[in-house]
């Protein structure tokens, strides 16, 4: 009926602007809190445990730096526990690491955390709904598009080492060279395009479509699969250094073509020659830095860490 018509148009309309309207409205730039979380534990062939962080940063833009002390301290044995100081936007799952005895018992590991006026708590303990595995972690991440396949659980982190020495020592304005050298051993999850195919190929404007457009295969945002390797800054004032070339982000950007594992359309570039990743990193102020090379294969990942006094 075209009446019928004339009322379901504007009422479609005025859905989508509700929707949209919702969306904006919890969608922040800045001063909203970062959250830490507590991702989960693991055993140790030892009887000792592992358990992993993380972080919620509620704004899109706004990056905070929160030295250790009163402000960002894990307690009992703290404040110091290898937590991050340099603080990204959004989502950044399963990013460090605290071994724990295994008599911690019912005992629990606080992290404290205050930003933007705001203190947040992770409660960290070994109860059993907290265990995870390689699968948890990848569907946490979006591993594989999202895929829950069992061949995850015995999906292999890639192997990495960055040459040279732990510590570097450099002067304001010079640039330190940095290389890394990453692969994967298992090449699961396998590298392929959006259409499911292993392709190296660019994308054509069929399968950007088919990605930008197909409907979600899980309900957090999809990595695409595909060894891939980003230094981050992990201490220090992150405005005030370069990477050269730019590195692919490593915290969840879903947005279009925002160079993130995350961000559609899913083409993760192919690894360099012999997989090895060299960049050059340039500071701007003077102060310790620790900076960490992040290897992913799309499910599952692994650190290494530089620490850098930058002198003018």
């Amino acid at each position: 009926m075209p009446g019928a018509r004339l009322l379901l148009a504007p009422l479609a309309a005025l859905l989508l602007f509700q929707s949209a309207s919702a969306q904006t409205r919890f969608t922040y730039s800045s001063g909203q809190v970062v959250s830490p979380a507590y991702e989960g534990w693991r055993p140790n062939e030892d009887g000792s445990f592992t358990m992993l962080f993380g972080y919620m940063n509620q704004n899109w833009q706004q990056e905070l730096d929160v030295p250790i002390g009163p402000d960002n301290n894990i307690e009992p044995g703290g404040p110091d526990q290898g937590q991050p100081t340099h603080f990204y936007p959004r989502r950044n799952p399963f990013l460090f690491m605290i071994r724990v005895p295994k008599d911690l018992g019912s005992k629990e590991l606080i992290w404290t955390l205050t930003t933007n006026g705001k203190t947040e708590h992770a409660y960290a303990s070994l109860k059993n709904d907290y265990m995870i595995d390689n699968q948890v972690i990848s569907t946490e991440v979006g591993g594989d598009g999202g895929s829950l396949r069992d061949e995850l659980r015995t999906n292999l982190p890639p192997e990495l080492k960055v040459e040279g020495d732990a510590h570097r020592s450099v002067k304001v304005g010079e640039a330190l060279t940095l290389i890394a050298f990453a692969k994967d051993p298992d090449n699961i999850p396998a590298r392929r395009d959006g259409r499911g195919a292993s392709s190296a190929a660019p994308p054509n404007a069929a399968a950007v479509a088919n990605l930008l457009y197909r409907p979600p295969s899980s309900l957090v945002p999809a990595s695409g699969p595909g060894l891939r390797l980003s230094w981050i800054v992990y201490r220090g004032k992150a405005a005030t250094v370069t990477f050269s070339p730019d590195q692919m982000k490593t915290w969840t950007d879903t947005r279009a073509y925002a160079n993130s594992p995350w961000s559609p359309p899913y083409f993760i570039p192919e690894p360099p020659p012999d997989n090895k990743w060299v960049v050059q990193a340039t500071f701007q102020e003077p102060g310790t830095y620790v900076l960490r090379a992040v290897a992913s294969d799309g499910a599952l990942f692994t650190y290494d860490n530089v620490t850098v006094s930058v002198t003018r």
